[in-house]
């Protein structure tokens, strides 16, 4: 199902199909958990180490499978509160609440709020972000403008990277300060592997030490990689959540038609501005579509 299919079925037509895709995905984590058993006895009877390797890759993959179905529940039971409403004589929609997000519960399997998902290029360039709130999608709009920042360093890398405090701005002194004023305190990004390949990061925001480093997140990034963007009910869009930076390129190219400059340059130029107004970079964008802004 495809990001515009997911985010256009009716509200219970998207709580339906998130409850069906997380009963598969228990469905796969109980068959590869019978193969990690199957594999652990015959390790036990034969002592051959290959039975081991191979219990734990299907270990490892149940696991993956089982996040995969707790985030695909928590999200089917978000969106069911959502068309009910607290008040059923109210429902959620009449009191301007927005659709609940799949990064939502992803920020809660990581104890927080706030997290973030970041698509990239070979380049490191952004090819769709998704976030679960304001603060979380001010942030990868940081990262953006300024070309540094943990999803960054986490793919480039391959590796975990955690900052917190005063460390933030050592390491990324525009970002840092930025994320400061955004609210934030502490970063985790850890990249989203495909095989060999790294197709973007999920970055957390403020949630425990202990947790960032207990293998928590991992998990959860697993998940997403290999059981929500990419596999048999993947959905690279998130069920209508993800942003593909369209508006963006899209002011970029109007910008540059007018003022004769390189596209690369008239997205700096909209990058600056929405930096120096401290407004989010999708509003700067809108502005110079529409004709309301005027840059030079």
């Amino acid at each position: 199902m495809s990001a515009m299919e997911g985010s256009s079925l009716p509200v219970g037509g998207q709580a339906d199909a998130a409850w069906q895709r997380a009963i598969r995905a228990n469905q796969r984590a109980a068959r590869e958990t019978a193969s990690a058993e199957r594999h652990e006895r015959l390790y036990a009877e034969s002592g051959r180490e290959l039975h081991a390797a191979m219990a734990r890759r299907h270990r490892a993959v149940a696991d993956r499978h089982l996040t995969t179905a707790r985030l695909q529940e928590s999200y089917a039971r978000r969106v069911t509160e959502w068309a009910a409403g607290r008040d059923r004589s109210r429902p959620a929609q009449a009191r301007g609440e927005s659709r609940p997000l799949f990064m939502a519960s992803v920020a809660e399997a990581c104890g927080t709020r706030s997290a973030a998902l970041t698509l990239v290029a070979a380049d490191l360039s952004q090819l769709a972000v998704a976030a679960s709130d304001r603060p979380s999608r001010g942030a990868q709009d940081l990262e953006y403008v300024l070309t540094e920042g943990p999803a960054r360093d986490a793919v480039r890398e391959r590796r975990a990277v955690y900052a917190s405090g005063a460390a933030l701005e050592r390491r990324w002194p525009g970002y840092g300060s930025g994320l400061a004023a955004l609210g934030l305190r502490s970063v985790a990004a850890l990249p989203l592997k495909v095989s060999s390949d790294c197709i973007g990061a999920l970055t957390v925001f403020d949630s425990s030490s202990a947790l960032a480093r207990s293998g928590k997140f991992r998990g959860v990034a697993a998940a997403l990689a290999e059981g929500v963007l990419i596999g048999p009910d993947s959905d690279p869009g998130l069920y209508g959540g993800a942003d593909l930076r369209a508006v963006v390129h899209q002011a970029a190219g109007v910008l540059s038609e007018q003022s004769g400059s390189p596209v690369a340059d008239a997205l700096a130029l909209i990058k600056a501005r929405a930096y120096t107004l401290g407004v989010p970079l999708d509003t700067v964008a809108r502005r110079v579509i529409s004709g309301e802004l005027k840059l030079r």
